[in-house]
C-alpha cells in the first residue's frame, strides 16, 4: 500500500533552510527587483508578439511538445500557467534589458578580445613518462608508428581510446597557459613536442586552428556575462532588509557547542 505524503508550503521553507539555500534564494530576490526597477526607470516595454515568441522558445527548450507536456511540467515545478506567464514575461525582460545595456558593446569587445575566442581541433594522449613520450614523438616523425597507434596503446579511457584521443574543438580559455601557447603557434597538421604539465606529460596533434567568429551564440554568450557581472555589482550595492521569521525549535546556537 502506497503511502501519501502532504507537503506544505511551509515544509518547502523550512527545508530551504536547512539546506542553507536561502543566501543563493535572496540574491535571486534581488536581482528580479533591480531588473524590475531598471527596466522601469528605463521606459522598456514588451510587445505581445514577443512574449509569445518567448513562450515559443521556451516551451520548445524544454521539450514541451504539447499542451499535455505543458501541464505535466506546470506540475512537477508547482506553478500555475499565471506563474508560467509570469517566469516566461521576466526571462523575457532580462533578455531585453541586457540587450539594451550591452548590444552595443560586444563588437569592439569581441575584436579586443578575439584571441581568447581562438579555437583548435587537437588530438591528445598524456603519459607519466617524460622520456616515452619523446621516443614516441620521434617515432611518429619519422613514420615508424602513428598517432593514433599511439593512442591506442597508451590511452586508458576506453571511449577516449576509441576516439584516438580526440578533444575535439577546444577554446585557447579552455587550456593550460603553457599548452595553449604551444597549440595556437602550431602549423596544423602538425604533432607538437611533448609538454609537461602537472596532468602529466602532453602528447598533442594539432589538426586545425578555427579563426574565431562573432557568431549569434558567442554574441548571446559575451551579452551573458557582461549582465551577470552588471547584476553581481548591482546586488552589491544592495542593503538588503530579511523579514524572515524563525521557526527554530531551539533557538539558542550555544546549545549545540
Amino acid at each position: 500500500m502506497s503511502q501519501t505524503i502532504t507537503i506544505s508550503n511551509q515544509d518547502i521553507l523550512h527545508i530551504v533552510k536547512q539546506y542553507r539555500q536561502i543566501p543563493d534564494l535572496i540574491d535571486k530576490i534581488i536581482t528580479h527587483k533591480i531588473i524590475e526597477t531598471t527596466i522601469s526607470e528605463m521606459g522598456i516595454q514588451v510587445e505581445i508578439e514577443e512574449l509569445q515568441k518567448a513562450a515559443d522558445n521556451f516551451r520548445l527548450m524544454n521539450a514541451l511538445e504539447t499542451a499535455e507536456d505543458t501541464w505535466k511540467w506546470l506540475d512537477k515545478h508547482a506553478l500555475s500557467l499565471d506563474d508560467f506567464e509570469e517566469l516566461v514575461y521576466r526571462n523575457l525582460l532580462a533578455n531585453k534589458l541586457a540587450q539594451h545595456l550591452f548590444a552595443d558593446k560586444v563588437e569592439p569587445y569581441f575584436f579586443e578580445n578575439q584571441l581568447e575566442y581562438a579555437g583548435a581541433v587537437i588530438y591528445e594522449v598524456i603519459l607519466d613518462d617524460e622520456d616515452l613520450a619523446m621516443e614516441l614523438f620521434y617515432a611518429i616523425k619519422e613514420g615508424e608508428t602513428s598517432f593514433y597507434d599511439v593512442a591506442n596503446q597508451y590511452i586508458q579511457d576506453i571511449e577516449l581510446r576509441r576516439k584516438c584521443g580526440y578533444r575535439g574543438k577546444v577554446n585557447r580559455k579552455d587550456l593550460k597557459p603553457e599548452i595553449s601557447a604551444a597549440v595556437f603557434a602550431a602549423n596544423p597538421p602538425q604533432l607538437l613536442k611533448p609538454i609537461i604539465t602537472s596532468k602529466g606529460v602532453h602528447l598533442i596533434m594539432v589538426e586545425e586552428i578555427i579563426q574565431p567568429e562573432l557568431s549569434e551564440k558567442l554574441r548571446y554568450q559575451i551579452i551573458s556575462a557582461f549582465f551577470a557581472d552588471w547584476v553581481k555589482h548591482k546586488i552589491e550595492q544592495v542593503e538588503v532588509l530579511k523579514e524572515l521569521q524563525s521557526n527554530s525549535l531551539n533557538p539558542n546556537p550555544d546549545t549545540y557547542t
